[in-house]
């Protein structure tokens, strides 16, 4: 499943390994250094297209989904200035890493909730380059994403517990306040 590239099965024996624990912290811990690894690796070459970005908006592809262990691989393609709003990833634990370019993770932590309002608080915010890679484990999953560079894109691949097919987002509704929508999310 997924795209064929050069090294895929060099990243997806990395992977592999890194999954073989119960405990999601040591998981995202081995999981952070081998994509570094593979980002690193000059037999692994990712397909052309995960390098084309989509003109309104930033791009899905699925690399690898593995039934067995459960994960799912998906490159995203960052147009210049393309970004998420708030969102969170469902109560899957995820591990990031910048295969080209540089983006912008800003992390919030949740304040206050009555229904579905929301109120966060920026508590954090990384410019990461090519070659680094961070993690979200629940319920600290609150953040958003963009491509800072307005002339260049970038590529980033995202590891899931699961199949990532929907989150939800929080749209802001006054300076204080986001409203938590849910939403589907599409390949490319």
């Amino acid at each position: 499943m997924g795209l064929n590239f050069a090294g895929k099965d060099i990243l997806i024996d990395r992977i592999n390994r890194a999954v073989g624990n119960d405990c999601p912290y040591e998981i995202t811990t081995c999981l952070r250094k081998a994509l570094c690894d593979c980002i690193g690796d000059s037999d692994i070459r990712l397909p052309d297209v995960v390098f084309q970005p989509i003109s309104d908006r930033y791009a899905r592809r699925e690399i690898h989904s593995d039934p067995e262990r459960g994960y799912c691989v998906i490159a995203m393609t960052w147009g210049p200035g393309q970004g998420t709003p708030i969102h969170d990833h469902s109560g899957m634990w995820c591990v990031e890493g910048v295969w080209s370019g540089c983006i912008e993770v800003v992390q919030y932590q949740l304040l206050d909730q009555e229904g579905d309002r929301f109120r966060f608080e920026q508590v954090g915010s990384i410019m990461a380059g090519c070659g680094s890679a961070g993690s979200l484990i629940p319920p600290h999953e609150y953040h958003t994403i963009c491509n800072a560079d307005q002339d260049k894109p970038a590529v980033s691949l995202h590891i899931y517990s699961g199949p990532m097919t929907s989150c939800n987002i929080f749209e802001q509704r006054d300076s204080d306040w986001h409203i938590r929508v849910a939403r589907r999310l599409s390949l490319d």
